[in-house]
């Protein structure tokens, strides 16, 4: 499966859940602003935090959002590269493994692959 197939699949699944959770998902959206929207940090900032995240707890799905996000923010492969470095410094071997299949992500949706 491709990371662009990755994303598509989520976001079906995450309407799916949405519908079925309309509370819960409502208030989660809610947090998620409110935690990109305020606080002294950049968006580009926090979505390089949150790529660390997802490597560092083997999240494949939030390692393709997250990707995806900081592409739109303008994000270069070097700075991912930066990001993926503290990840495996901190999570060991397998940030190591997932710091792979994010750089993967990254190149296949900038095409840089």
């Amino acid at each position: 499966m491709t990371w662009s197939d990755k994303l598509t699949e989520t976001r079906q699944q995450l309407r799916a859940l949405n519908k079925t959770i309309p509370d819960t998902a409502q208030a989660f959206g809610a947090l998620g602003k409110a935690v990109k929207d305020g606080g002294v940090l950049e968006f580009k900032t926090k979505e390089y935090v949150a790529l660390g995240i997802a490597v560092a707890t083997k999240c494949d799905t939030c390692i393709a959002l997250h990707v995806e996000a900081l592409l739109r923010c303008g994000a270069t492969r070097e700075e991912i590269g930066d990001v993926l470095a503290m990840s495996i410094q901190m999570g060991g071997g397998p940030s190591m493994m997932y710091a792979a299949k994010a750089l993967a992500c990254y190149d296949e949706l900038s095409d840089k692959g």
